[in-house]
């Protein structure tokens, strides 16, 4: 491996406080923090979904900015918004560093300085780790898109709702209430 890759280990011990990173085949993707809405919009979804998922003793989810690997030589780390890990599957969460795997079901929440493209390739490395779910929620507009492992999508405008489908079954959240 050339050595201007960085591993998952490496990303493990790295400091820049304030900001937030992340690994894509080996390169670092460092990032500003996001916006206090943004910040207030995946608290909002995250409570949803803890409250949901305790009640039915589900599995557990992880708030922002949690790395999880989803991709070795050279290594991908992804940190989604919210991400959904199913009961059944927390055995190989470790006590440190990043999970080697992709939740079950994630979301990603549209800040202002995102690129079209570079959300699009963060979607496409979800499903192809094995990510089941992925809600793209974009405050400013008041819509989601919902990808899915299958390969087909759909729109959600302001007045649908978010729905746990196959991997959450009995999960709603109206949009409007985000």
């Amino acid at each position: 491996m050339p050595e201007s890759l960085i591993t998952a280990d490496d990303l493990v011990r790295l400091s820049l406080p304030g900001k937030q990173t992340e690994l894509i085949r080996g390169q670092l993707l460092v990032r500003e923090p996001p916006g206090t809405w943004h910040g207030a919009l995946a608290a909002r979804l995250s409570a949803r979904l803890t409250v949901f998922v305790e009640q039915h003793e589900l599995g557990m989810v992880f708030s922002q900015d949690t790395g999880f690997k989803i991709a070795s030589r050279p290594d991908t780390v992804r940190a989604p918004d919210v991400a959904f890990i199913a009961r059944e599957r927390l055995h190989d969460v470790p006590d440190r560093g990043y999970a080697e795997l992709a939740p079950d079901l994630l979301a990603e929440i549209v800040s202002p300085d995102d690129r079209p493209g570079e959300l699009l390739a963060k979607v496409a490395d979800w499903l192809q780790a094995g990510t089941r779910l992925v809600w793209v929620i974009d405050p400013t507009r008041k819509s989601a898109r919902v990808y899915r492992s299958d390969g087909s999508e759909s729109m959600l405008s302001e007045s649908d709702a978010l729905d746990g489908e196959d991997v959450l079954p009995g999960f709603t959240c109206p949009l409007a209430d985000l």
